[in-house]
């Protein structure tokens, strides 16, 4: 399919005032959307004086990184086993098995666990058949969840919109494109809100993918492993020699720069990584990524690569997403239909490790780094949370 030449740059954004300290040391990326360029320089720096002016009155020593470290850990407050419900198709044996599995490894409430019916295995399913399953999957959500976790990897797509997208904000063209132009924005995207629903009125949505058991119960003890490790892994930030799919490449050297020693990122200049031992963020854009099987992703680790159908979950003519997942990282993201190298339509590197080292969840931090999300299908184990303390059920 084509891969058309558009990009949307990102800066800083302003929303982050009311929590001054992480603002001044840890500026926000955001994207051109008019709904999100309202910082200005004078913002910025009438913020930091305001700090200094507070840190020097009270006697201040410490320095920021010291008296505010990013990953010093906070009890999980977000999205919990109690808040997710998982949809399980009980025409589909191998979803049905996924879905008990869950339950039991992630403590999920049996009144969390929402059965439809439908014929698997088709990678798209039709608007008037999603919008069936979505009112039974309504009647039966509890108040209470704030999430949805998927038991299939196809259907992947409903219509025009990801399945994910669909299930989260329900069935919306809008959320649709043809050709290189912008979608819906999501209102959730690099927010605050710890419960979505009560907040938008969107309930984040994930796939528990992968092709057999044995992949997604593997994905899932990986999801299970990684809460409260705190690893300290890598984040490498590929920049390829593909001119149209390395669209985040120019946000890289910020990055680093922004993270500083909160995190180790490294700036590859290359088409892939390879024989890395502590991969714990990876990011490219490429339409195939080779030498996978030779690097060692840490539990909890994010894995995407930014190209028109990874989203194609079983009949991509590019490399799938679930590659990734196969490979040992615990999420990954993928367009299911195309794009383009629109930025906003795929995970900004900045935002989703940011909210992931304060500790919240993978499917919070990873939903909130995509500003249009209609296109894309999120796959992982959601609940994973290796920089939240661990808290017992």
């Amino acid at each position: 399919s084509s891969f058309c030449k558009c990009h949307h740059a990102q800066g800083s954004d302003g929303k982050a005032l009311a929590r001054l300290i992480n603002f001044v040391y840890w500026p926000k990326e955001y994207t051109t959307h008019s709904m999100r360029t309202k910082s200005t320089t004078l913002l910025r720096t009438g913020c930091l004086v305001l700090f200094l002016f507070v840190s020097s009155f009270q006697g201040v020593a410490a320095t920021a990184r010291d008296r505010f470290p990013l990953n010093a850990g906070q009890p999980a407050r977000g999205i919990g086993p109690g808040d997710i419900a998982v949809i399980v198709n009980d025409s589909d044996p191998l979803s049905r098995r996924i879905g008990e599995y869950y339950k039991v490894r992630r403590n999920i409430p049996p009144a969390n666990i929402i059965h439809v019916r439908f014929r698997p295995g088709a990678p798209v399913m039709s608007r008037t058949e999603f919008q069936r399953i979505k009112a039974v999957v309504d009647l039966q959500t509890p108040p209470s969840v704030q999430a949805y976790a998927l038991t299939w990897a196809a259907p992947y797509r409903v219509a025009c919109m990801s399945i994910t997208t669909a299930f989260a904000a329900g069935f919306d063209s809008a959320f649709c494109a043809s050709g290189c132009r912008p979608t819906k924005y999501d209102s959730y995207f690099d927010s605050s809100s710890r419960k979505p629903y009560m907040d938008f009125r969107i309930r984040p949505t994930m796939a528990l993918a992968g092709l057999d058991f044995a992949e997604v119960k593997a994905l899932i003890d990986r999801g299970v492993a990684a809460d409260g490790t705190f690893p300290r892994g890598t984040g490498y930030l590929v920049s390829t020699s593909d001119k149209n799919r390395n669209a985040r490449a120019d946000l890289f050297p910020m990055l680093v720069g922004q993270f500083g020693k909160k995190i180790r990122l490294r700036i590859v200049k290359a088409d892939y990584i390879q024989n890395r031992k502590d991969v714990l963020f990876y990011f490219t854009g490429v339409p195939n990524v080779e030498a996978l099987q030779t690097d060692r992703f840490f539990p909890g680790a994010i894995a995407d690569h930014l190209t028109s159908a990874g989203g194609r979950l079983i009949d991509s003519p590019q490399m799938s997403s679930l590659a990734w997942l196969r490979a040992g990282a615990t999420a990954s993201y993928g367009a299911v239909t195309e794009s383009c190298n629109i930025a906003d339509k795929f995970p900004s590197p900045g935002i989703v490790i940011r909210k992931y080292l304060e500790g919240e969840t993978l499917i919070e931090a990873y939903w909130k780094s995509v500003a249009m999300p209609g296109q894309g299908i999120f796959i992982g184990e959601p609940l994973a949370s290796p920089f939240a303390l661990r808290t017992t059920n």
